[in-house]
């Protein structure tokens, strides 16, 4: 049975900035989704692949187990292409490696053990690569709902520490190098960090949030970021009551300050995930027949539709309707669309002069956004030069 630390790695950004919350998740059970099973299997797939690839299993041996992997129901076409590149990455990787270090080493699915800073702390590297003085660590990631960024993540740094504990009586590391290889997001993010810093952030940072997260103790700490993965988001108070906080300043002033109205629009992004996960919540309970006061399922607007396309037209053609009455015209697919059917080379190579990319619309995003802001009155001034 596969073991789950309590204060996982995966889940290290979210219980070094809210302790209490790993206690708290303990009164909900673990539901695995769609999701997680689909990343289980690639990640099976991949690591497979990635044995065979650098010569640690037999070709027979790899096709029989990946031949059995293809049978399962969240098996694509897609998840195959993927982990085919993933596992090209690493043995490309490892071979530029070589190349400048010969007594390089490589380690596929490394459990690591950080319990020195984390209770009961262990987890699992995809890839470990080592050499010189720099320990290469490598994550899979099959998820495309959100981009991962290998800098100041958590999991990767505490990976890197178990890694440290296994592997420094043999080798003199001095450096980490932390991967992200994310295929689905075309992303590859890389960051670095000396094993002096990492062991400094293990120490003054992990080490007592750890304590107090095991403990179920310190401060909530609700946000957008933190909630996301949250078991008990649905349901947290301390969640509820900072999105129901919307400003503090001037309660008694009767028009609102512009910053005022910046300050609860920053909340906006919390609060609309919140009322979406407690209305998500609430409709499964009903769902499960458990009843909640103040609130029903009724059936929803629906929409008809033709259940025999085929024969619908038959009917009407024998009516005497002209078939031109039954079809819209004939429409160009969209670009992405034709990528798809005809493959992006070709669609570049054939259109390059008929693809334009717009301007897009100015978009209101927080200031924290990396996206260089837009300046609309230098822009304009410029039109009147």
């Amino acid at each position: 049975m596969l073991q789950h630390a309590k204060l996982s790695a995966s889940g290290a950004s979210r219980w070094l900035a809210c302790p209490p919350s790993v206690r708290l998740e303990e009164n909900f059970p673990n539901k695995s989704t769609s999701y997680t099973k689909e990343g289980m299997l690639a990640h099976e797939i991949g690591e497979y692949q990635v044995r065979y690839i650098l010569g640690m299993t037999d070709m027979q041996e790899c096709l029989d187990h990946l031949e059995a992997l293809e049978e399962h129901e969240y098996f694509t076409a897609e998840m195959k292409e993927h982990t085919e590149a993933y596992a090209e990455y690493i043995a490309t990787r490892y071979k530029a490696i070589q190349e400048q270090c010969k007594d390089a080493f490589v380690e596929i699915e490394k459990r690591v053990d950080f319990s020195k800073w984390v209770q009961e702390g262990f987890g699992t590297c995809d890839c470990c690569i080592i050499a010189d003085d720099t320990l290469e660590i490598i994550d899979f990631k099959y998820g495309k709902g959100h981009k991962v960024n290998a800098e100041n993540n958590a999991q990767m740094q505490l990976y890197a520490l178990g890694a440290i504990e296994a592997y420094s009586i043999l080798y003199d590391i001095q450096k980490v190098k932390m991967i992200i290889f994310q295929p689905r997001l075309a992303s590859i993010s890389e960051a670095e960090i000396t094993v002096e810093e990492l062991l400094k952030w293990a120490e003054e940072i992990v080490k007592p949030r750890a304590i107090l997260a095991y403990n179920g103790q310190g401060e909530f700490a609700p946000s957008e970021e933190t909630c996301k993965f949250c078991k008990a988001k649905n349901q947290c108070k301390a969640r509820a009551e900072e999105n129901l906080k919307l400003f503090d300043e001037n309660p008694n002033l009767s028009i609102l300050t512009v910053d005022e109205v910046g300050k609860i629009l920053e909340k906006a992004g919390d609060m609309k995930n919140w009322l979406s996960d407690i209305e998500n919540f609430i409709t499964a309970t009903l769902l499960s027949g458990e009843e909640v006061n103040g609130w029903k399922l009724v059936e929803g607007r629906s929409i008809r539709r033709l259940t025999d396309e085929l024969k619908v037209v038959e009917i009407l053609k024998k009516a005497g309707y002209d078939e031109k009455l039954l079809y819209k015209p004939k429409e160009l697919n969209s670009l992405t669309q034709l990528e798809k059917d005809l493959g992006k080379k070709a669609v570049g190579d054939l259109l390059k002069d008929y693809i334009e990319k717009p301007q897009g619309k100015p978009t209101l995003v927080p200031e924290s956004d990396r996206r260089p802001a837009i300046h609309l009155k230098e822009q304009l001034l410029k039109l009147f030069d």
